[in-house]
């Protein structure tokens, strides 16, 4: 048990959800910097009275990123956006905000920080998400040096943004368009595995100031992803393999519309490359974790997503 005190930044998001319970279980104490404290109260019931509190922390102002980092033993960035929206843009916070709180951090005295990089992270690639994510993790090592970088797939798990949100657009689509037939390739990791790996790194000085790719044992091409989502809700939708190019500008449409968009030119870019690990640098079995499967935790989450709200059996064809 430790009573270290952990900042985590982004920590009310999906995985850092899950974070927080292995965390508090763990004994450490835990500050949510967030752009909303109220998101940070639901968690708080996750720990002892007084052993996890949120403080409300704009990334990309310099002194709520020192107010969050200050005194802290641990700090971890879970800062990431998937599309651009107003101030929200991939350079902002991608970039600036993780030499920010590199920086900040290293100012601090932090002993650890570990920087939530993505699988794929690359400063030629055509998508300006990959490139950002490759931007940042080399700043968050340069202003804080042996930093961790983490590296994960797709993560799955309960209420995530992946499978949730395919099963539901596949639920009410009667046609889905596969940008060049879906055969880009994914290695999904489920969220438990990912966030018991953060906490063997924090705990192990030997796996420290790595870069790790974080990945599920098992390869799919995005179209067998979605042929599982469909079998696992026993609905039906024709896949229809659709020119990236068509989708691209299909994308220009949808990203227009206000609110989360549906799909982006820039995601459309990454679907035309694979997402596995090079086998490059460490995973999970250098952990010593044997990665849950998608087959074995998915369907039971998407039940609700099945004809009667999950009630009827599943039917494997």
């Amino acid at each position: 048990m430790s009573d270290q005190l952990i900042t985590i930044i982004g920590g009310t998001g999906f995985i850092g959800r899950h974070l927080v319970s292995r965390l508090a279980t763990s004994g450490y104490r835990i500050r949510l910097a967030t752009r909303d404290p109220e998101s940070a109260t639901q968690l708080m019931t996750q720990g002892n009275v007084g052993q996890i509190v949120g403080l409300k922390t704009n990334v990309r102002n310099q002194q709520s990123v020192e107010r969050a980092v200050a005194d802290a033993d641990i700090v971890i960035n879970l800062v990431g956006i998937l599309y651009e929206r107003g101030a929200q843009k991939f350079g902002a916070i991608h970039v600036d905000a993780a030499e920010r709180i590199a920086a900040a951090s290293k100012a601090a005295g932090v002993s650890q920080l570990i920087h939530m990089s993505a699988l794929g992270a690359d400063k030629q690639h055509e998508a300006l998400y990959a490139r950002s994510k490759a931007a940042g993790e080399e700043l968050a090592s340069k202003e804080f040096p042996g930093a961790t970088i983490l590296r994960p797939s797709v993560v799955f798990g309960i209420n995530d943004d992946f499978f949730n949100r395919f099963a539901q657009i596949l639920t009410l689509a009667p046609v889905f368009p596969l940008a060049d037939g879906g055969s880009s390739k994914m290695q999904p990791i489920w969220v438990e595995d990912l966030t018991e790996a953060i906490l063997r790194i924090i705990e192990n000085p030997a796996q420290q100031g790595k870069t790790w790719e974080l990945t599920g044992p098992d390869v799919f091409t995005f179209k067998e992803l979605m042929e599982k989502t469909l079998e696992f809700t026993n609905r039906k939708c024709l896949l229809v393999p659709v020119p990236s190019a068509v989708m691209s500008v299909m994308a220009v449409f949808m990203n227009l519309v206000p609110g989360r968009p549906q799909l982006t030119p820039d995601q459309v870019k990454l679907l035309k490359t694979d997402n596995v690990a090079s086998g490059s640098f460490p995973g999970l079995s250098d952990l010593g974790i044997t990665a849950g499967t998608i087959d074995g935790i998915v369907p039971e989450y998407l039940r609700r997503f099945r004809k009667g709200g999950g009630t009827q059996p599943l039917v494997v064809i």
